[in-house]
């Protein structure tokens, strides 16, 4: 009999996992992404210091920011960072959250792959329950009474265990307003309306919410008024200069009176721009694009306050904060464009010279400067911040809240329980399995804070059996209390959109049975992650 020779299907440099051997593989990665941000969770989570390969430090417990900074390569965990940047994008926090049950998940998946029960079957499983989930959360969840109060107490528990902790109050309570402040009069809220400055050289404490704008730009002129009250504010989106022509010209001069007389012409031409400035009555000018010399001088002999190059960002900041329109030509320019602030000065926040506008009648872009004693203090304040306004940008959004401190999770895991005895088939181990893997999130606030997972769970559903819905830890006394009472309160979207990102994620990782990696064209290594050979998933 002739030995048959073996048939290769893919180039040279070409790798693939099939089968079982790639599903543990995807599920070992995605795991290892899970356990690598859990110890971040909770009150008494524990940061990470992130060094990259220029040396440049980042110290933080922010799952998003944890997972982005790590540089992961294996495809599968990939997938898990992308979970994580849906969420930060969607809702601002709750990163961790969704790995973690992302993770968990996959972990009880495994289980079930050992009892042999198909993926399929398990994606459908979880898919199911999902739904399910989704419902019940919308079920328990309360409606918001009492708005100022709870608001207060949603950004007090998105800072709890953050950098910015020490003055958590505080930054609620600034974050708060800045919330209401930008709120439009049909409720919308845009997010990027407030302004987020990070400065450091003063403690938490010292942070402030400005009723308008701060910018990162100086006065043009020495000789311009260093404060402005009652500021009636231009707006250009045009220079104050002669702008050079395009195309390539030669001008031909035989006597010095005509080179007068061009400079002169020059000369007029800015001073008739000045001058359009100048009789509506602004005494702040404010441009996106460049302010030539002489027009600081003319501006300045006028006592006009000016600062150029100024981000297009921050125009349209301005617009909403002083009432002032963005005028594209200075011909058009009038008395009805100016904005209004109460003070426009020159200050000088750690050794930089920076322009505040400030005291705006109801303006709806407002500046968050948040402080902080070093650079990782600040940038650590900032995250910790950016979630509590997406928390309460997504509470106001869905007027819907649940508590935290584990008491959501596990009162949706009670109710799966009953669905699932409800269901026949498979599907049905699928079920329990995903209630099981919501329980990670008390189980990992327990662990975190140095308490026994086992007892506190069980104690945590003997409450909840007895339909004691916000039953949740309270993890610096170490035992079960009424969330809700206590002031833990999340938007209810932070869950819904954690579980349903988490779910499809996994369903995602459990259909994959083949996995075909390319050479790298730059030739080393192919682009199969290592650890796709049996090895343990490399992931940095």
């Amino acid at each position: 009999m002739a030995q048959t020779q073996p048939i290769f299907i893919l180039p040279e440099g070409y790798q693939r996992t099939i089968g079982k051997d790639a599903q543990r593989n995807n599920i070992a990665a995605a795991k290892q992404v899970a356990e690598t941000v859990r110890t971040t969770l909770g009150p008494k989570g524990m940061d990470k210091m992130i060094v990259d390969s220029l040396g440049d430090i980042t110290i933080t417990n922010d799952g998003v920011t944890i997972l982005e900074e790590m540089g992961i390569e294996h495809p599968a965990a990939k997938m898990l960072v992308e979970v994580a940047k849906t969420q930060e994008d969607q809702i601002g926090d709750g990163t961790t959250t969704a790995v973690v049950i992302a993770g968990e998940l996959l972990k009880n998946a495994e289980t079930l792959l050992d009892k042999d029960v198909h993926p399929t079957v398990i994606a459908r499983g979880y898919r199911l329950a999902a739904d399910k989930a989704l419902k019940i959360f919308e079920e328990i969840a309360e409606d918001i009474k009492n708005e100022d109060q709870i608001l207060q107490k949603i950004a007090v528990t998105a800072m709890t265990g953050k950098g910015g902790e020490s003055a958590k109050e505080h930054l609620a309570r600034l974050a708060v307003q800045a919330v209401q402040q930008i709120r439009d009069e049909d409720k919308t809220i845009n997010i990027a309306y407030i302004k987020l400055e990070a400065k450091t050289g003063s403690s938490i404490e010292k942070s402030e919410l400005i009723k308008g704008i701060l910018l990162d730009k100086e006065k043009v002129h020495s000789a311009m008024p260093k404060r402005v009250v009652n500021a009636k504010i231009a707006l250009l989106d045009a220079a104050l200069e002669i702008k050079s022509t395009e195309t390539d010209a030669k001008i031909q001069i035989s006597d010095p009176s005509q080179l007068q007389a061009f400079l002169e012409q020059e000369e007029s031409m800015i001073k008739k721009m000045t001058d359009v400035v100048i009789k509506t009555g602004a005494n702040v000018v404010l441009c996106q694009k460049g302010i030539d010399d002489l027009a600081q001088h003319y501006l300045a002999k006028a006592g006009v306050y000016a600062a150029r190059r100024i981000k297009s960002s921050d125009m349209e900041k301005l617009a909403r904060a002083t009432g002032a329109n963005v005028i594209s030509s200075v011909k058009e320019l009038q008395k009805e464009d100016l904005g209004y602030a109460g003070v426009v000065e020159s200050v000088m926040i750690n050794d930089e010279e920076m322009t505040i506008v400030k005291e705006c009648k109801n303006p709806k872009a407002v500046t968050l400067l948040v402080r902080g004693g070093t650079q990782h203090v600040v940038a650590e304040v900032e995250r910790a911040v950016k979630d509590a306004l997406g928390d309460l940008c997504a509470a106001i959004k869905s007027g819907k809240v649940v508590a935290g401190a584990g008491a959501s999770e596990v009162e949706v895991a009670r109710q799966l329980r009953l669905y699932a005895n409800s269901l026949s088939g498979r599907e049905q181990l699928a079920v329990l399995a995903f209630a099981e893997s919501l329980e990670v999130i008390p189980r990992t606030l327990a662990e975190n804070a140095g308490l026994d997972p086992i007892d506190v769970l069980t104690d945590l559903k003997s409450h909840h059996d007895k339909k004691m819905k916000w039953a949740g830890i309270d993890v610096f006394k170490g035992k079960v209390v009424d969330a809700w009472k206590l002031g833990v309160i999340e938007p209810l979207s932070i869950k819904t959109q954690a579980v349903s990102s988490a779910s499809e994620v996994a369903e995602l990782i459990l259909r994959i049975d083949d996995v075909i990696a390319g050479a790298n064209k730059g030739g080393g290594s192919s682009g199969m992650p290592h650890g796709m050979d049996g090895m343990p998933p490399g992931m940095m």
